[in-house]
């Protein structure tokens, strides 16, 4: 009895949303409307240093490229960025960075995202040089199996699992027959503007649910949930100027898209399951997922099918401050407590009893 009490008093915190610090603030604050600089050092974890896997815990890093279609980044591939002597665009930049969580323990479904403009230490810092630059780089110029080893050593976990994805195959993935053909989102007065106005979105592309509006026919199209077909569905992930919030909000946008095609799945059996895994692989621009993994992670995504999909964005409000660097608008990240904030929601499996547990 003790036990549940705790549990639910814990539960109760963390239902609470949490104000943010007023050091969090001067943090963001500190450096608002400085000109060019470097960024401000910050330390990482060194990937030999990590703490072990938690064994119940699976993590997939899902990428999409800012390009329509590109061929896949060879394996023995240099870096492009650095013959050229600036940032050299040879295999693309991931606009998309999502970490699937699967924990089969506590029953969770976790997607944590990673805003593309966020200044990282490069993979080729040393200990006495540090070297900074944005993330949605690092694929092109080092490698995927870089981008996820640099993930972990700043987000304190070892990630080495990965899908990669154009537009055009997020496009694919969302036409595929057993997710629908379409996706269900909740949209704004600002994203069907955005939407409306854009020359790609042809009519009966984005409607709404009930059928009753079609925002390319009906210029007062009001707020509410809309069916997408799969390019809108692309269009609508991409959208970024029109809101003040920039790349942050941009984030969120691909959570929701990849929550509602996680709700399609809900039903599946263990065989619809491992096929759509197949399916994804093929149509991936590249992944290091062998059969036996994709059979692992769809055993794993059948079982937590059920679950409420939990959702975190990197940085959090207040952790990070804008940047002009390098001749780029970047943002800044407070990665100590970036690594902080992602241990404690990965480690929130209190909250789930051990099935002998009365």
């Amino acid at each position: 009895m003790a036990r549940r009490l705790i549990c639910f008093l814990m539960f109760i915190v963390l239902l609470v949303p949490a104000a943010a610090s007023a050091s969090d603030t001067a943090w963001a604050d500190e450096f608002k409307n400085q000109y060019e600089r470097n960024p401000v050092p910050f330390e990482i974890v060194p990937w030999d240093e990590l703490p072990p896997d938690n064994p119940d815990q699976h993590h997939y890093l899902l990428l999409v490229l800012d390009q329509k279609n590109r061929d896949a980044r060879p394996d023995d591939a240099r870096n492009p960025s650095e013959s050229a002597g600036k940032h050299k665009d040879d295999w693309g930049n991931t606009d998309g960075i999502v970490i699937l969580t699967l924990d089969t323990r506590a029953k969770r479904i976790m997607l944590t995202s990673i805003i593309r403009d966020a200044i990282i230490q490069k993979p080729n810092s040393t200990e006495n040089t540090k070297r900074y630059g944005r993330i949605n780089y690092v694929y092109n110029d080092y490698g995927p199996e870089a981008l996820c080893r640099l993930i972990g050593e700043h987000l304190g976990f070892r990630i080495e699992k990965y899908m990669m994805f154009t537009f055009f195959q997020v496009r694919d993935v969302v036409a595929l027959p057993v997710l629908g053909g379409s996706v269900d989102v909740q949209l704004s007065s600002a994203d069907i503007s955005y939407l409306r106005n854009n020359y790609e979105v042809d009519p009966g592309w984005v409607v709404s649910v009930d059928g009753q509006y079609d925002i390319a026919r009906n210029r007062r199209a009001p707020e509410g949930l809309y069916r997408l077909k799969p390019w809108a569905a692309v269009l609508y992930m991409r959208i970024r100027k029109d809101n003040s919030q920039g790349d942050l909000m941009r984030t969120q946008r691909a959570r929701n898209v990849l929550s509602a095609l996680a709700d399609k799945c809900r039903g599946f059996s263990l065989d619809e399951a491992n096929a759509l895994a197949n399916e994804l692989a093929s149509l991936s621009n590249k992944t290091n997922m062998s059969a036996q993994d994709l059979l692992e992670a769809a055993g794993y995504a059948w079982q937590l099918r059920n679950c409420t999909i939990e959702e975190l964005r990197i940085p959090a409000d207040g952790d990070s401050r804008p940047i002009w660097f390098a001749g780029m608008a970047a943002r800044e990240i407070n990665w100590p407590e970036a690594r902080i904030k992602m241990q404690d929601y990965l480690q929130n499996s209190f909250l789930v009893m051990d099935d002998d547990d009365e």
